[in-house]
């Protein structure tokens, strides 16, 4: 079944109340919103009521017959549930509040920027996911753990350093056109 069918089937699933659909969803996206709300000054207490929240947020649009999901289940649960967190961090001063309208309005075009590029990081790890081996090691190793290419052609096998730099660059060109297939994708489905 191909994801996009398997995405459809858990929301028809969650506006039946399906249980297997609501603990898939659950399992794939829980730890990611505990993630979020932990290395944001939350408990996991918060990360379960915020989690819930998002889930809410994503059942009543489903029922609502009319909504039509343009990423995947765990962007749009991501996205609700940062914006939930931030607005809960708002509302205990936790989150720095701007006094002047001006630097208000700031501080909104920051946040959009910062989702903007949650949401780019979160597509390229997507990218580097189906980038498949060699490559996505590769690439972690010299942009992660910031290995030279002379380590880097020792430990992946390759004769020498130049020839692991050219594997590299071969590597890159994969990844960009997967990511930018990939967005295409999500951008015509959406």
């Amino acid at each position: 079944m191909k994801a996009e069918n398997i995405e459809k089937s858990l929301l028809e699933g969650l506006a039946k109340n399906d249980r297997r659909a609501v603990e898939t969803i659950y399992k794939e996206n829980y730890n990611m919103v505990q993630a979020l709300v932990v290395n944001n000054n939350g408990s996991a207490d918060d990360a379960k009521d915020i989690f819930q929240e998002a889930m809410i947020v994503l059942y009543q649009k489903v029922l609502s017959g009319s909504f039509e999901l343009h990423c995947q289940i765990k962007t749009y649960v991501y996205s609700v549930s940062r914006r939930l967190w931030l607005k809960k961090l708002a509302q205990q001063q936790k989150f720095m509040l701007v006094e002047s309208e001006e630097e208000g309005i700031a501080v909104e075009e920051d946040v959009e920027d910062h989702e903007q590029k949650d949401l780019e990081f979160y597509m390229m790890e997507r990218a580097l996911g189906n980038l498949g081996e060699p490559c996505k090691s590769l690439l972690e190793a010299f942009y992660l753990q910031k290995r030279n290419m002379q380590e880097i052609a020792s430990s992946f096998g390759y004769t020498n350093s130049d020839n692991a730099k050219n594997q590299k660059y071969k590597c890159l060109i994969r990844l960009k056109k997967l990511f930018f297939a990939q967005n295409k994708l999500d951008l015509n489905n959406g």
